[in-house]
């Protein structure tokens, strides 16, 4: 209990800094462009691989829980303003994208980013939070019915987790290094 405590009191204290701040914001910023230029990997028609998450997950890696949650609320907010193009805005993915930051910084911050620790932090993401709680968010908003989504957004979740992973640990990796070898006093 009291290493959870340390991790949100170290993070909140990341806040302090121009440096966290600039960072996270080139990595705000990377993520909302990323996805509004629509830069994705197309698998299959309905199956595609963003890499927006990988933004939100290099936040929590380097900066913990507190700050990656600020990220996430911002970089859904920020999405929603400059897609001009995009549906009405509804809260709950938002909630869902804090709930993502929090994932991240509890299970990256001042850790490396093992094969282990992006499966489990991706397979919480995708398994409780886009499957489970985004098809919530879905049914309320679009009024879709939970027995005609869930399976097809499970199955989806489940197929581009192992490439989520591979990109996780491969950008986790380089940054790390960056990190390590620019001298940048940061947790990683």
């Amino acid at each position: 209990m009291q290493n959870l405590r340390r991790m949100f009191t170290d993070s909140a204290k990341e806040l302090k800094s121009i440096r966290t701040l600039a960072i996270t914001a080139v990595f705000i910023a990377l993520n909302v462009t990323m996805d509004l230029l629509n830069i994705r990997i197309q698998l299959m028609l309905d199956l595609r691989i963003g890499f927006g998450f990988v933004c939100n997950a290099m936040v929590g890696m380097l900066f913990g829980p507190v700050v990656a949650m600020s990220a996430g609320f911002a970089t859904d907010v920020l999405g929603y303003l400059v897609n001009t193009g995009g549906a009405a805005y509804f809260p709950g993915f938002t909630v869902t994208a804090v709930l993502g930051g929090l994932v991240w910084g509890m299970m990256l911050y001042k850790q490396q980013v093992t094969v282990w620790r992006a499966i489990c932090a991706k397979g919480i993401i995708n398994l409780f939070l886009n499957t489970g709680l985004n098809s919530v968010w879905m049914c309320l908003f679009y009024g879709s019915a939970m027995k005609a989504i869930l399976p097809v957004r499970f199955l989806k979740n489940i197929a581009i987790l192992p490439l989520e992973v591979f990109l996780l640990v491969l950008v986790g990796g380089v940054v790390s290094t960056a990190v390590r070898r620019l001298k940048v006093p940061t947790a990683v």
